[in-house]
């Protein structure tokens, strides 16, 4: 396995990720500032998948993985998961062994070949078997067949990974210092990260969250994270449920026209499935007055990048 003063120094070395502040007609019209916190930056190369929001999940839970002596890495995900592709490529860069239990029948596309090429064992499982991810008996099943492995969440979402997500505001203080934003924003899949960012925040900005999937479960999923790694009252967030475009990776023509224009007019590159909607959500809001005058929003581009190609080939080359 990888040595861990190793792991340390190239997990922190482009930490802190910058901050940009978009310049635009609509955000001097409304009086709004909108900063974004790049940890798309935060890779191991330009083309990195270990990225973004999944560097830090899986930072404090691959250097857990070393100090526990584990040799492999399990974890779930379906057939275009960014997490998967972040797993498969930092076991790789750490010398852990990669075992990726894919959801549904089994596929072919960009990022389950790149899971292949950095390594990972991949193993189609049934919807329904699926489901029982979370259950000891199933975990016990994949114990018997696979031996002995250090266990990820689907999404890496757990007290680790909230750990991670937390350094986001201590940067951001640092980095803005008595310049606070008056508003945090961040995409949700398994709102791992938006928990994170609530436990350390202590309500110092208004924090938003902007749901990718379709449904109201994500309220409950996220307070019971903060709940098993948070004392006391649980900290204050809101979802924005407007903005997913009718579920996991759906997607419409305007939210591609609309990341088209993002990355002409700011150099930002965005994807379909998280960020992108996230972005189209900020600058609806600031349209229709969301924001007081004056407010200073920072929103979180948490990467994702990768899945760019699977889109691509799935529907073609609508993403500039």
């Amino acid at each position: 396995m990888g040595n861990l003063s190793f792991m340390n120094v190239l997990l922190n070395e482009h930490v802190p990720s910058p901050i940009q502040e978009l310049q635009h007609d609509c955000l001097r019209q409304k009086r709004v500032r909108l900063l974004v916190k790049r940890d798309d930056l935060l890779r191991l190369h330009s083309a990195s998948a270990f990225c973004g929001n999944k560097w830090r999940k899986l930072q404090y839970n691959i250097q857990e993985a070393h100090r526990q002596g584990q040799g492999s890495l399990l974890s779930f995900g379906g057939a275009f998961s960014n997490h998967l592709a972040a797993v498969a490529e930092a076991g790789q860069a750490f010398d852990f062994q990669t075992i990726g239990m894919v959801r549904g029948e089994e596929v072919d596309n960009p990022t389950l070949r790149f899971c292949r090429q950095c390594g990972m064992h991949l193993h189609f499982v049934s919807r329904t078997d699926y489901r029982q991810k979370d259950q000891p008996d199933f975990l016990s099943v994949l114990q018997a067949r696979f031996g002995k492995f250090y266990l990820l969440p689907e999404g890496g979402s757990n007290a680790l990974a909230l750990k991670g997500c937390a350094e986001i505001v201590s940067e951001i203080q640092a980095q803005l210092q008595s310049d606070f934003p008056t508003h945090l924003a961040v995409a949700c899949g398994t709102g791992g990260t938006l928990a994170g960012i609530a436990q350390k925040l202590h309500g110092a900005s208004r924090l938003i969250g902007f749901p990718v999937l379709k449904g109201d479960f994500l309220q409950r999923d996220i307070e019971r994270l903060l709940s098993d790694t948070t004392t006391g009252a649980l900290p204050v967030f809101e979802l924005q449920y407007d903005y997913h475009f009718g579920g996991y990776a759906k997607f419409s023509i305007a939210l591609i026209h609309f990341m088209n224009r993002f990355k002409a007019d700011f150099n930002i590159p965005l994807e379909p499935i998280y960020t992108g909607k996230l972005f189209y959500g900020l600058f609806d809001l600031i349209q229709k007055d969301f924001f007081p005058p004056g407010s200073t929003i920072l929103a979180i581009h948490t990467g994702g990048l990768q899945g760019i190609a699977g889109f691509q080939e799935r529907f073609g080359q609508l993403i500039v």
